[in-house]
C-alpha cells in the first residue's frame, strides 16, 4: 500500500540546466533572508531597491560581459572603459562645453567603436581574446591618464539633476535613472538572448563554434557584435557611473571587469561558455549588492570583506558548475 503510494506520488525533478539559476537565486534568497533576520530595517522595499540602485553600473556592465562569456570569450576592458567614458564626458563637458545631448551618444559610439575593433583583431586576426582586451584594458586606461591624471568635477546641471533625482515608486519608495537604464538593458538582453537568431547563435559559438560554422550560422559576424555590444554596454555603464560620482576620475572603476565576470559566473554561466542566462546575471549582481549592504549593516568589518566573500562564492560557484556539467554528462 505504502510502496503503491510513493510510486503514485508525483516527484519534483528540477532540469540540469536550471540548477545554476536555482541555486543563484535561493542563494541570493537565503542571503536577504538572513540580512533580515540579523538586522532590524534590512527587510524593507527600499533596501532590496538599493541594491539596483548602488549596483546599477554594475548590472549594466555584466549583461554584456554575459553574452561575451556565453560565446566562450572574455573582455578585461570593461572596467578601463567604464572609467573613460567618465573621462571623456567630464572633459568634454567641463573643459569645452559640449551639451551632454552631443557627449552621451559620442562616448557610447566610442564603446562600441572600441568593442569592435577588438571584436575584428580576435575574428579575423585570431589572437585569443584575453590578450587582446587586456592591451584594450591597458589602451583605455592610459587614454585617462593623457586626458587628466586629477577627478574633473561635474558641474553641469543636467548630470547634477539625474544624479540627485530619485523616480517615485510603491510604497513610498524611489529608485533613480541608473536603474531604469538597467532595468531596460536588461529586458532587451533577455530579448536578444532568447528570442532572436544572433541569440541563438552566440549560444552556438560557445557551445561549439566549429559545430555553429557547420550548421550555416554567422559565426564571423556574431562574435564581433558581441564584443561590439560588450564595448557599447561598457560605455552605457560608463553613463551610468558618472550619474551616479559626478565625476570623471582615471582610477573610477578599477577592477570592475573582476566584478562583472563574477556576476556573470556566479549567477550560473559557464566561463567554457554555452550555458547560462542574463537572468542569472541579474541575481549575481543582487548577491553583490546584498553582501555589500549586510557588511554595511554590520557597522564593524570593512568593505574588503565584500571582495572575501564574492572570490568565495565564485570558487563554490565553479566548483557547482563542475558538478552540474558531470551530471548533465551522458554515462
Amino acid at each position: 500500500m505504502s510502496n503503491t503510494a510513493a510510486a503514485a506520488r508525483p516527484s519534483v525533478r528540477i532540469p540540469t540546466r536550471h540548477l545554476p539559476l536555482v541555486v543563484t537565486i535561493g542563494l541570493f534568497a537565503l542571503l536577504f533572508g538572513a540580512g533580515s533576520c540579523l538586522f532590524e530595517g534590512f527587510f524593507s522595499l527600499q533596501v532590496f531597491l538599493n541594491f539596483f540602485i548602488d549596483n546599477a553600473f554594475l548590472a549594466i556592465a555584466a549583461i554584456g560581459m554575459t553574452f561575451v562569456i556565453l560565446s566562450g570569450g572574455i573582455d578585461l576592458s570593461v572596467g578601463s572603459v567604464i572609467a573613460l567614458t567618465t573621462m571623456v564626458s567630464a572633459s568634454l563637458v567641463e573643459h569645452h562645453g559640449l551639451s551632454p545631448a552631443v557627449v552621451i551618444p559620442l562616448v557610447l559610439a566610442m564603446g562600441a567603436g572600441i568593442g569592435l575593433v577588438m571584436g575584428l583583431i580576435i575574428q579575423y586576426f585570431e589572437v585569443q581574446a584575453f590578450i587582446v582586451t587586456l592591451a584594450g584594458m591597458f589602451l583605455a586606461r592610459g587614454l585617462c591618464y593623457l586626458i587628466s591624471i586629477e577627478s574633473i568635477t561635474i558641474t553641469h546641471g543636467f548630470y547634477v539633476d539625474v544624479s540627485s533625482r530619485r523616480i517615485p515608486f510603491l510604497f513610498d519608495t524611489s529608485i533613480t535613472w541608473n536603474v531604469v537604464i538597467a532595468l531596460v538593458l536588461f529586458a532587451a538582453a533577455v530579448y536578444l538572448a532568447h528570442y532572436t537568431r544572433f541569440g541563438r547563435t552566440v549560444y552556438a559559438i560557445g557551445g561549439s563554434e566549429q559545430s555553429a560554422l557547420l550548421m550555416g550560422l554567422p559565426v564571423p559576424r556574431t562574435k564581433v557584435l558581441i564584443y561590439t555590444l560588450s564595448g557599447f554596454c561598457s560605455a552605457l555603464a560608463g553613463v551610468a557611473f558618472t550619474f551616479y560620482m559626478v565625476s570623471g576620475y582615471a582610477l573610477h572603476a578599477g577592477g570592475m571587469e573582476l566584478d562583472a565576470i563574477a556576476a556573470v559566473v556566479i549567477g550560473g554561466t559557464l566561463l567554457t561558455g554555452g550555458f547560462g542566462t542574463v537572468v542569472g546575471t541579474l541575481f549575481g549582481v543582487l548577491i553583490h549588492g546584498t553582501i555589500q549592504t549586510l557588511i554595511m549593516f554590520e557597522g564593524t568589518l570593512s568593505s574588503w570583506w565584500t571582495k572575501i566573500v564574492i572570490g568565495l562564492l565564485l570558487l563554490v560557484s565553479c566548483l557547482l558548475q563542475r558538478l552540474f556539467e558531470r551530471r548533465a554528462r551522458p554515462a
